[in-house]
């Protein structure tokens, strides 16, 4: 996009922050297509591949991995900014951060290292990414971490929203109000946690929720979890069911699923351009900076969708993420995460080498090193770990 395409508003590569180290510029990218190169080829990125949405790896072929997801998030984050004419490139490269910080089994493994840290500071998947860009991933020689721009690393810590106040009290509960990783980071940089992000990382979240309310529903449907007729109960779901069986009456089950969740996509992302013109319209911001301390979301949905988007959300917490099949499933791999990290506290030496305890760690430390460790593990690494040190396959099924 053209200095000239781009909206005032939009976020501009060439007057960043700039990184916590400096680097000299590339000839031929952008800073922001720098930061999104530099995620991709990350060995976090690379692990989202074995790492569960909501059905772990073994159960079909079909299912959503998190790099799937990250995917399908990063095209739907894409065609927003695209359509508002912001910065394609940062809005891409924070769609594909969002995830890299889920350990494996998804929320189960989340909830089990939350639980085993508590004492520690906590764990927190959004928190994590942060930390995996700024510090666990080692392929630079001057420096940890992928040293992403100032822009990159606010929108990836921001990916829900403002973290604190104007006075800097934090608006969420967490580990001194504010996740471990995020407020360990804020003594070395100042991300403007009271505002709200640049556009395009509010194109890049509310992009995360179109992609998994569509391909959620489509897995759910897959698996047999819920059923088109039960999908009814929302004005967009039921518009959408009644277009397809009226230009398509006896369509195949298989391909009205198909079709339900295309429809799905392209309805909220045209509601998304509509809503945040509107928006955008009515604040007419001159800078990101302006976008920051507007107060409130400038892309979003409208109240119509916004409530079709809640009820999709409850169904498919109520069918999918909460049914009895998910839920013993993911009892199940929340008890190996947490046994593996037991394992590792008492017996140290079970760790790689270069994740064991250092001369001079505190319980703190050592705890955030198995942490680390687990978090990044993909499900199939978890699942071999467990087997290496308990000389048993754990029962996922």
């Amino acid at each position: 996009m053209t200095v000239a395409e781009r909206a005032p508003y939009a976020s501009d590569p060439g007057a960043s922050r700039g990184r916590f180290h400096p680097e000299p510029a590339s000839l031929s990218r952008t800073e922001f297509e720098r930061d999104r190169d530099r995620i991709i080829h990350s060995t976090a990125f690379r692990r989202l591949k074995d790492k569960t949405q909501v059905f772990l790896y073994d159960e079909g072929d079909h299912y959503r991995t998190r790099l799937t997801h990250t995917l399908e998030v990063a095209q739907i984050a894409r065609a927003l900014a695209r359509s508002l004419r912001l910065d394609e490139d940062l809005t891409e490269a924070l769609a594909l951060a969002h995830d890299l910080g889920h350990p494996p089994f998804g929320h189960a493994g989340e909830r089990a290292l939350d639980a085993a840290m508590a004492a520690h500071g906590g764990f927190d998947h959004n928190a994590q990414s942060l930390r995996v860009v700024t510090r666990l991933e080692r392929r630079y020689p001057r420096f940890d971490g992928l040293n992403l721009t100032w822009e990159s690393l606010e929108g990836l810590v921001k990916h829900n929203g403002p973290l604190t106040d104007g006075s800097g009290r934090p608006l969420r509960p967490g580990a001194d109000g504010l996740p471990f990783a995020i407020a360990a980071y804020a003594r070395l940089q100042d991300l403007w946690l009271a505002t709200y992000p640049a556009a395009e990382a509010q194109a890049a979240a509310i992009a995360d929720d179109i992609a998994y309310d569509a391909h959620d529903i489509d897995d759910g449907l897959r698996a047999g979890l819920i059923d088109l007729a039960g999908l009814s109960g929302t004005d967009l779901v039921d518009r959408i069911l009644a277009d397809i069986a009226s230009e398509y009456p006896g369509l195949a089950e298989e391909r009205v699923r198909a079709e339900l969740i295309r429809r799905t996509i392209a309805a909220m992302i045209a509601d998304v351009v509509a809503e945040s013109e509107a928006r955008l319209a009515a604040l007419a911001p001159q800078s990101a900076d302006a976008v920051r301390r507007a107060g409130r979301p400038v892309v979003a949905f409208s109240a119509a969708v916004a409530r079709a988007d809640a009820a999709i959300k409850a169904k498919l917490g109520r069918e999918v993420y909460r049914s009895q099949r998910v839920m013993e499933v993911m009892a199940k791999a929340e008890a190996t995460v947490a046994r593996l990290f037991e394992r590792y506290r008492l017996d140290p030496q079970a760790l790689p080498e270069g994740w064991r305890p250092a001369a001079g760690d505190d319980d703190d430390a050592r705890a955030r090193r198995i942490a680390d460790f687990l978090a990044g593990m993909t499900d199939r690494y978890a699942i071999a770990e467990y087997r290496r040190l308990f000389d048993e396959t754990p029962d996922l099924g």
